[in-house]
């Protein structure tokens, strides 16, 4: 078996440079996910994601990546 690529641990970077920050503790879009924090090592953005997508997430800001998933913001919108 395959050793997991832990995505969902705090500090993985994606190959795009897209760190997890954090846990956000809310559910995500997709079955079963929760939503994670990350931030574009490039631009520092920050934005949310599924747990499933962290693993290729682009930035939204700089890399035409897709919005915040679920409206998430970091001053607390939603």
């Amino acid at each position: 078996m395959a050793e997991s690529r832990k995505t969902t641990v705090i500090g993985f970077l994606n190959p795009n440079g897209q760190i997890n920050v954090r846990p956000l503790g809310i559910p995500g879009t997709d079955h079963g996910q929760s939503l994670y924090q990350m931030a574009c090592s490039h631009c520092g953005a920050n934005y949310g994601a599924n747990g499933s997508d962290i693993h290729h997430r682009r930035c939204p800001a700089c890399q035409g990546g897709n919005p915040s998933t679920g409206g998430w913001s970091l001053d607390g919108g939603r």
